[in-house]
């Protein structure tokens, strides 16, 4: 058998702020952008350069419930990881953009890393895995 993650999907206010984030401040390539007039919703799906893995499905909430996530996903843990192959090369381009960073670069026995906040609060690992190790670019 085999499996994998196809979308991971993230709670937005609104798809079009979203996807100018996530393209134009994290080099993320736009995937899809669909209407389906019968939910009267996007299918927006984004994903980081170059990659062939798991993608983001940008949702915005059916309900008021779902409402009340944004930003906050994964109850203030870091949710997402997004990994490089070159960790200075793009902290630095995100520190050009604005991007606001709550934890700086770290060294660890796995790689570099950093913590950031998406548009919505949502925080995300930016890490060099160290080479060798499972999870390098």
């Amino acid at each position: 058998m085999i499996q994998s993650l196809a979308h991971i999907a993230l709670i937005v206010k609104d798809y079009d702020e979203a996807i100018d984030f996530y393209t134009n401040k994290l080099h993320f390539t736009l995937i899809e952008d669909t209407y389906q007039p019968e939910q009267d919703k996007r299918w927006v799906i984004v994903a980081p350069r170059g990659s062939a893995g798991t993608t983001l499905l940008l949702a915005k909430p059916s309900n008021p419930e779902q409402e009340t996530f944004i930003g906050n996903q994964a109850g203030g843990r870091v949710f997402l990881f997004l990994a490089t192959d070159d960790f200075w090369r793009d902290y630095n381009d995100m520190l050009s953009k604005n991007i606001e960073f709550v934890r700086e670069p770290k060294e660890q026995e796995y790689g570099t890393v950093a913590v950031f906040k998406d548009l919505y609060g949502n925080l995300w690992d930016l890490v060099q895995f160290a080479e060798g190790h499972h999870a390098s670019v």
